[in-house]
């Protein structure tokens, strides 16, 4: 119809309109002298963009063929919708231009195809300015390396950016800060004859990779693809030399995940605003993490103790020591001793029979290896060995994969690609393990034949497991170069990475040496109607635990653990020492460790190793969980949205649903399931759950509950609202009475009101009364204990003085408009002083410079502490204070 938009192309469509209404295609010759396919030309910001796809005959042709021939000028973009007059089918327009017109207006601009012909020299373009160093260092002369440090496109903050009603078209925009990154990666791009894309080889690389090329293609058309799964002279040099192609189905199934993400996030979200407070967020994968949390408090919220009773006996045979011995049986039936009568009467029984040996049964245990790591293996064992967060171990291993400064050999990466599904390693690897075992070890901890692991069922298995690159640098080799020139950027990062390099690399020797053996001994014992048994057991071989023994979560049993017994014959009578009957209650299911968690996501299938990071890291700075004690606790406001998103959005919520949903998005990625269809299919459902949400979700911010409470200052009652810090008291008479009050709720359900007040040390310059500690929207500050007749207010100061010369203020904390943590000085009404920093000024000199304080930086990849003086360079990790929040941002004097 007239002024209705034109259907977006999907990637596999081949002829795209220019701006000026004509149309380009590529005709068979065209396609024939190609060079390795990328993607097409996209939009500039704003307009839509669908992948184009003109690669499914040139990848079957051009696969393992690093040739490169010269190549045409991709599609251009779609033209904004023409006007009703001016509609034309692309493909008459594309008859009437003729096939040489479309090689003439594709022809590379010719100054630049000469420029390219004079040399030979090549551009590799990775995300990582660490990995750009330590790839150049392997490649020398002849190639230039740059960083494109991190994404260079994605959709827009600002709106959805889908174009739902066109098969969900993206509107791809570069990232704000990235143009100047972009521009000199186009510049380079026109001096050299070939271009490598070299991103991480995973969705997100390829994702990278596609954009990159969107943009450079103009430049140079000569594009290829390269995937490094270690930064290493060996992988670099045989990736450079089979040169791929980009991966259509791989970008596809993260743009899909990008949408879907987006999808959700974008719609649900408002709908959290509007019902209860604004900076809510939902996501598809990391609200299953919170209802997983969630309920797991429901169970231990409903769990009722149930009382039993285990009794013990000491005994003594012929041979010493003394051992231990558990009731197992009582009148021939399984013991279940549930008071501490029937506990007695074993006791009694016991105490009145003759103890004698009815059975040794002695066996040999082998226990396995367990494998080399994958991603979320890794995660588990970093938090329960390391105690580091995954979002820590996830970046630690990142610098080890890029490269670390090994002493004159300079640059090295450590470990192979740190996101991986797959137990595969490489046969070389195996080689060299083995050698090293067999050097190390000796010949008996190295078995016969290499071990092989299963990858589990539903793996990509695109990447190796995580290992060691080689094997000459051993942990204790680490540390003494370490020792002398540091790994990282300050001994604490460098102990880090030691630490988890040593985790890695125990780990990979540990999966190739042989079982630990045990022998196993069990002894059954008769005292009348009681049946008592004691078991035992000696480690025989050591074998891999010399190296490595895995962590055991959640308290459960560790059967490497049991002690030896003693040599008893059957038949033999012992002798009683004493009887230990010890009451008992069943306990809760625990919550969920950072690590315990990882698992649950693994175990159901929700998200994919790379995110479990990034999720377990938004769910606690979105305010839904916290961790305390290393235990992961839903907060107020968690179980408050996931139980209005149970409610409105049974699916989306749903682990089953979730983990259906990655698996179809990886069949997107082996090409057996179409991106467009998967989200229509989505969506359809997705989108009648929406707007039953706007209507029929609990508004809480309008709720009001009323309670016996009255309010002492119009005595009007008081009910329960919710607010931005949660549920707090108030004055059913808003808004002409404002009075508040926070409260807490008893065993019993009642109410225990907060004081709104707490003494400080301060004191009133104004009437020099006592200063009091308030509670208001923006946080805590002081104030004159009497209000209403003195209102006298201050910010509460951080101990620290405002640098400004002359200014004699203190810094604060402060809140901007739209809510957000900013640290400022107190005098800024008083006399306009505008020092503020993004970063939390601490009061601790600088260890280096001796300035008065130092600052805090909170960012996605870590905390570190600088020195507020920029000359300075001072900087180190540092941990958080207890409730501290993360802003990034640097220091500057506030003009706006």
């Amino acid at each position: 119809m007239p002024g209705k938009k034109p259907a977006a192309k999907t990637p596999a469509a081949v002829a795209k309109a220019d701006g000026k209404g004509k149309a380009t295609k590529a005709t068979k010759a065209t396609a024939k002298t190609a060079a390795a396919p990328g993607p097409s030309a996209t939009p500039a910001a704003g307009k839509k963009a669908a992948p184009p796809a003109k690669q499914a005959a040139e990848n079957k042709s051009s696969a393992g063929k690093p040739a490169v021939a010269k190549a045409t000028k991709a599609p251009a973009p779609a033209a904004a919708p023409p006007k009703k007059a001016a509609q034309a089918a692309p493909a008459a327009r594309a008859k009437q231009a003729g096939s040489a017109a479309v090689e003439v207006a594709e022809a590379p601009p010719v100054k630049a195809a000469r420029a390219r012909r004079a040399n030979d020299n090549a551009l590799i373009i990775v995300e990582s300015p660490a990995k750009a160093k330590t790839i150049k260092k392997y490649l020398g002369a002849g190639f230039t390396v740059k960083a494109s440090v991190g994404h260079v496109k994605d959709l827009p903050k600002k709106n959805m950016g889908i174009d739902i009603d066109h098969d969900f078209a993206p509107q791809y925009e570069v990232i704000e800060g990235k143009k100047k990154v972009l521009a000199e990666i186009k510049k380079a791009a026109g001096e050299v004859a070939r271009i490598y894309l070299a991103p991480d080889p995973d969705r997100e690389g390829e994702a990278i990779a596609w954009h990159i090329a969107d943009e450079i293609r103009d430049s140079n058309p000569n594009i290829f693809r390269v995937l490094f799964n270690e930064i290493t002279k060996k992988a670099i040099t045989e990736a450079m030399g089979r040169p791929t192609t980009l991966d259509l189905k791989k970008f596809e199934s993260q743009q899909a995940r990008r949408i879907l993400d987006r999808l959700v996030g974008y719609q649900i979200s408002p709908v959290l605003w509007t019902k209860v407070k604004r900076g809510l967020s939902a996501g598809r994968v990391q609200s299953v993490a919170v209802r997983l949390i969630v309920e797991r408090e429901g169970e231990i919220a409903a769990f009722k103790p149930q009382e039993y009773w285990s009794v013990e006996a000491v005994v003594e045979g012929g041979t010493p020591p003394p051992f231990t011995a558990r009731v197992t049986r009582v009148g021939g039936e399984k013991a279940d001793l549930t008071n501490e009568g029937q506990a007695r009467e074993a006791v009694d029984a016991i105490a009145a029979a003759e103890l004698r040996v009815r059975a040794v049964e002695r066996k040999e245990r082998k226990k396995n290896p367990p494998p080399p790591f994958i991603t979320s293996k890794l995660q588990q064992e970093g938090s329960s060995k390391l105690r580091y967060s995954p979002k820590r171990t996830m970046a630690l291993a990142q610098r080890l994969y890029e490269g670390v400064e090994m002493g004159d050999e300079g640059l090295v990466g450590l470990i192979t690609y740190m996101r991986t599904d797959s137990t595969r390693v490489s046969d070389d690897a195996i080689t060299d393990v083995r050698a090293y075992i067999g050097e190390r070890f000796g010949a008996a901890s190295l078995p016969a034949a290499p071990v092989v692991y299963r990858t589990k069922k539903g793996a990509q298995d695109a990447h190796e497991a995580i290992r060691p690159t080689t094997l000459k640098y051993d942990p204790e080799a680490v540390r003494k170069l370490w020792a002398v020139s540091g790994g990282g950027r300050d001994e604490r990062e460098t102990e880090d990475l030691l630490k988890l390099y040593t985790l890695i690399w125990n780990r990979f020797v540990a999966c190739q040496m042989v079982p630990a053996v045990f022998d196993q001994t069990s002894i059954d014992i008769e005292a009348g109607k009681v049946e008592l048994r004691a078991t035992g057991q000696v480690m025989k071989v050591p074998g891999f635990l010399e190296v490595y023994a895995e962590t055991v979560e959640d308290g459960a049993a560790d059967e490497d653990a049991a002690s030896a017994l003693p040599d008893v014959k059957e038949g033999e009578v012992l002798r009683l020492i004493e009887t230990k009957p010890e009451q008992h209650f069943t306990q809760p299911p625990p919550r969920f460790s950072e690590a315990s968690l990882v698992k649950e996501l693994e175990e159901k299938g929700i998200g994919r190793p790379s995110t479990y990071a990034a999720i377990l890291s938004t769910i606690q700075d979105r305010g839904y969980a916290e961790k305390r004690e290393g235990r992961l606790h839903p907060t107020e406001l968690g179980m408050m949205v996931n139980g209005l998103l149970v409610k409105s959005f049974p699916e989306i919520v749903n682990t089953d649903f979730t983990a259906r949903m990655e698996a179809q998005l990886d069949e997107v990625e082996d090409g057996q399931a179409d991106w467009v269809k998967l989200l229509h299919a989505f969506y359809g459902p997705f989108k009648e759950e929406l707007e039953k949400a706007k209507i029929e979700m609990r508004d809480v911010k309008r709720e009001e509950q009323p309670t016996d409470q009255v309010c002492e200052k119009c005595g009007k009652g008081m009910v329960i609202k919710w607010g931005r810090n949660g549920y707090f008291l108030a004055c059913s008479g808003y808004p002409d009475c404002r009075n508040t009050k926070e409260y807490t709720r008893n065993a019993d359900g009642s109410l225990n009101i907060v004081p709104t007040t707490r003494p400080s040390d301060q004191i009133c310059p104004t009437c020099s009364s006592p200063m009091v500690i308030r509670r208001g929207r923006f946080g805590e500050f002081l104030a004159c204990s009497r209000y209403p007749e003195c209102k006298t207010t201050s910010p509460i100061s951080l101990g620290v003085a405002c640098p400004k010369p002359g200014c004699g203020g203190y810094l604060t904390e402060k809140r901007s408009r739209r809510g957000k943590t900013f640290f400022g000085c107190a005098n800024y009404s008083k006399t306009g002083c505008d020092f503020v920093s993004w970063d939390r000024p601490l009061p601790q000199p600088c260890p280096s410079c001796g300035a008065p304080f130092i600052v805090q930086k909170v960012s996605k990849t870590g905390v570190r502490l600088r020195c507020i003086k920029p000359e300075c360079g001072y900087s180190a990790d540092g941990e958080p204070p207890e409730g501290v929040g993360g802003t990034g941002g640097g220091v500057a004097a506030a003009g706006a």
